[in-house]
């Protein structure tokens, strides 16, 4: 059990030590901290990437129901749920616009490892994370500029650079040397897992430390809300699925597709708008906690069909 949620409390640590003590991550002498998070999600990328090939691609055709299914509730429901939330609980506009921004970003590479450890659809999940992130340039800037941007100042080309930037040359970078050099230097694969998990440790990090006195102010209501947020894409996701009348595994997939969002990227954003400390905190508070409930949901699921007699069928 500790294997499973080591990761969790390490970040856990991470975000209490920048509460109590913030200054180390927020800057050294002149260098501020937060110029090193889209360095580091380049990185992230760049091994995502690697992780993958053309081939992967190749589900679209596939499963088209499921690639369907999974990107229409993908950008449709966190998106609407996040403006929701935004309104109901009142926050600042700047902190109402983080809950949509992490609403309108694609799913990221931990939906990939929950599907596979809730025995998912690991090959649509994969497919749904890849395109997910193909469409971001576009479809997050159209849905911040529609949702946010009576919040926030929102310019749509500036936006769409950026994910480009953050993402999409880095993971082309990472497929052209997954083509040219797959299985040559081994070392990589086994490091890239690592250095993703720690770089996007330390972003949050960075990112509390940033946004300690707005979490001071509204943190506790903050935690409910990106609860909220987090078990709503997956309720919905699951359901919606299961009313079409999808397989039990193709459920749990955009479920976990649709409740876990890149939090990485969103925060990204953040830091490109300049407004870390505000627009970056519910995708601050949402990463973490998307991993911890992620991970007891797909522990869930796989007990559950442990469980189950050898001959029983899905309902």
């Amino acid at each position: 059990m500790l294997k499973r949620i080591y990761y969790s409390l390490m970040i856990i640590a991470g975000v209490c030590l920048a509460m109590i003590i913030p200054e180390p991550f927020v800057h050294w002498g002149d260098f501020q901290t937060k110029s090193l998070i889209v360095p580091l999600l380049q990185v992230i990328m760049f091994g995502m990437g690697t992780a993958v090939s053309l081939k992967d691609f190749k589900g679209v055709i596939q499963m088209p129901k499921g690639v369907f299914v999974g990107m229409a509730c993908q950008f449709t429901i966190m998106p609407l749920v996040g403006f929701i939330i935004a309104y109901t609980f009142g926050f600042p506009p700047e902190i109402a616009a983080g809950f949509i921004l992490i609403g309108s970003s694609p799913s990221g590479l931990a939906s990939n490892v929950m599907s596979y450890l809730g025995r998912g659809n690991l090959a649509l999940s994969v497919t749904l994370t890849a395109v997910a992130t193909l469409l971001a340039p576009i479809l997050t800037p159209f849905l911040m500029k529609n949702l946010a941007g009576q919040l926030v100042p929102i310019d749509f080309w500036d936006m769409m650079w950026s994910i480009i930037k953050i993402v999409i040359i880095p993971i082309v970078l990472g497929l052209v040397f997954n083509h040219f050099f797959h299985g040559k230097f081994r070392w990589l694969d086994k490091a890239m897992p690592i250095v993703s998990m720690a770089g996007i440790g330390i972003i949050i990090t960075i990112i509390t430390a940033n946004g300690r006195d707005g979490l001071l102010q509204v943190g506790g209501l903050l935690i409910v809300a990106c609860l909220l947020h987090n078990s709503a894409g997956y309720f919905l996701g699951y359901w919606i699925s299961r009313l079409l009348r999808m397989e039990e595994k193709d459920c749990r997939t955009i479920a976990l597709e649709v409740g876990m969002q890149n939090a990485g990227l969103a925060s990204g954003i953040a830091v490109e708008m300049g407004k870390i400390a505000t627009v970056g905190l519910a995708p601050a508070i949402f990463g973490p906690m998307m991993n911890i409930t992620g991970s007891s949901l797909a522990m869930w699921w796989r007990g559950k069909q442990d469980d189950e007699p050898s001959d029983s069928s899905d309902s």
